[in-house]
């Protein structure tokens, strides 16, 4: 009896740790940045050593491709139950991918997988935990209160992907927000130079790989899709739409409205980059006169306190060593 309690208090937790470790394992591996091939033959026909590099790499990932091969067979069986029921939500959902920074065609199968995972997950984990709980407090699992528990930890983990799709795409539109005015800058520098927008567009992918990857890697995404013959309204219109910051959007407006009517492209870029870079100065300065206002719960809690104790302390000793002698001598 006593060896079946323990398989019961420990084996399920165990195997809870066990699943929440693989789900993990799952979540890394899903949102490594990885090139796509197109990307990676334009790098090697640049420098010929990145080949040599990556089949040396290669060799010494074979293990891990053979896991990700056995997970991407089995991500699409996860993911079937969840997969959206017209076009209208899978090109939301594709949308919401993008602009996170996942552009891959299998990106919605392994995310909804991914919510999968994280659902049954949750259900073990918080199962686990419940019958340990209930175990050790000498209740059911089967009990109302006992069902309710897990299946809102099974509910709270179905969601987790979705918060962190939320924070990765927020974080990426922060990037290109913080860094598009100095983008601009420099594309009206090459404009300016005597270069096209095509040519200055990829000298700006070049030269910001290292202060601004994430602008570079778009704007070198623009040129791949120029080279491969689309038109550069149609490249522009879905620069603005797959990051959907929306100055980007208005840029490729104006850009589209320059190229249109022969306007000066250089003077375009030069007023966007004017008006971004007083946005982000507005920005800054709203967020400089919120500080005080948020200042105010830390030092009433934690700062104004310690003060007060350092402070009133020493005399508030000093009255109780003169004062109660007194007090009790008068009695």
């Amino acid at each position: 009896m006593q060896f079946d309690q323990f398989n019961l208090t420990y084996v399920v937790p165990i195997a809870a740790f066990g699943a929440v470790a693989a789900i993990v394992w799952v979540v890394l591996e899903m949102f490594s940045k990885r090139a796509s091939r197109a990307e990676e033959r334009l790098d090697e026909f640049r420098d010929p050593m990145l080949r040599r590099q990556r089949e040396a790499e290669a060799k010494k990932g074979s293990t891990k491709d053979a896991i990700s091969d056995l997970l991407s067979k089995a991500t699409p069986a996860l993911a079937k139950p969840l997969q959206p029921k017209s076009e209208a939500e899978a090109d939301k959902l594709r949308l919401r991918l993008t602009q996170a920074g996942f552009r891959s065609e299998h990106a919605p199968t392994f995310f909804l997988g991914l919510k999968f995972a994280f659902l049954v997950g949750g259900f073990v984990l918080g199962g686990g935990t419940v019958a340990l709980l209930q175990n050790m407090a000498g209740g059911s699992v089967l009990e109302v209160s006992a069902l309710l528990k897990i299946l809102f930890a099974a509910g709270i983990s179905f969601y987790i992907p979705e918060v962190l799709l939320m924070l990765l795409s927020r974080r990426r539109k922060q990037a290109i927000f913080l860094g598009l005015p100095d983008a601009l800058d420099l594309l009206v520098v090459c404009v300016e130079a005597g270069l096209g927008l095509d040519q200055a567009m990829r000298r700006v992918s070049e030269e910001m790989k290292r202060s601004y990857p994430v602008i570079a890697e778009e704007f070198g995404l623009c040129n791949l899709q120029l080279q491969m013959g689309k038109s550069r309204k149609e490249v522009l219109e879905a620069l603005g739409k797959r990051t959907g910051v929306e100055d980007l959007r208005s840029l490729a407006s104006i850009l589209i409205q320059a190229d249109k009517f022969g306007s000066s492209i250089a003077q375009a870029l030069r007023v966007q980059s004017d008006s971004m870079r007083t946005r982000r100065q507005q920005i800054a300065e709203e967020k400089a006169a919120k500080t005080a206002v948020k200042l105010i719960f830390p030092l009433v809690i934690f700062i104004f306190p310690a003060i007060f104790v350092v402070l009133v302390g020493p005399a508030a000793i000093t009255m109780v060593r003169e004062m109660f002698p007194a007090m009790q001598g008068g009695g």
